[in-house]
């Protein structure tokens, strides 16, 4: 399976782009986020890939952060949930939106994304409420301080390097520095080594 493509832009249109590898051009379907996020034509671009494979044809879906893509995969995993749907609905909602709406229920926020009526929108809510957790942005204040605090001081930058490499998404990994930071006190939270507050962190993760 083709898991992530780095090449040359050499075509864009409304709803996908081909990327240049070594001499093979590759289709690939965007949301339209992705699509804002693409450089000009001519420039090496980098996509992360999901391949949908059925017995007649064979779909690249590229997503231009790993965020959408493990969105999207929730997404496809839900009953009556194609890709295409889900490339639709993330063309509609950005990731963490969706993960709020999810989360609290809001039907009337889901139902307003084009292809998601009501029922679509009850099974995600059923499917994928325990599932999205990870996704809700934090708010500016927080968000702020912990990417500061990765930035001026070793110990979370380590940490935050040390999830990354494990897999996780940046965005995964501040959030769950957050969590662990928001629950202790600063001065326990300043003492901690950087193996224990990977432990710490990988707990808020399970």
């Amino acid at each position: 399976m083709i898991a992530s493509l780095k090449g040359e832009l050499i075509h864009k249109s409304p709803d996908r782009v081909v990327v240049d590898v070594n001499g093979v051009g590759y289709e690939v379907y965007l949301s339209t986020a992705s699509l804002q996020k693409m450089p000009t034509v001519g420039e090496e671009v980098f996509l992360h890939i999901h391949t949908s494979v059925r017995e007649d044809s064979l779909t690249l879906f590229g997503f231009a952060d790993m965020e959408e893509k493990e969105m999207f995969l929730l997404l496809i995993n839900v009953s009556g949930v194609g890709p295409r749907l889900a490339l639709t609905i993330l063309s509609g909602i950005r990731p963490d939106a969706l993960s709020r709406a999810i989360s609290t229920k809001d039907i009337s926020r889901l139902t307003t994304v084009s292809g998601v009526g009501k029922k679509t929108a009850e099974r995600l809510c059923l499917d994928l409420r325990d599932k999205v957790g990870f996704m809700l942005t934090l708010d500016e204040h927080e968000a702020g301080e912990i990417v500061a605090d990765a930035r001026d001081h070793t110990t979370s930058a380590d940490v935050i390097s040390a999830l990354v490499n494990l897999g996780y998404p940046s965005v995964r990994a501040h959030q769950a520095l957050a969590v662990v930071r928001k629950r202790m006190a600063p001065e326990k939270f300043s003492a901690l080594r950087v193996e224990e507050l990977i432990r710490e962190t990988l707990r808020s993760l399970a």
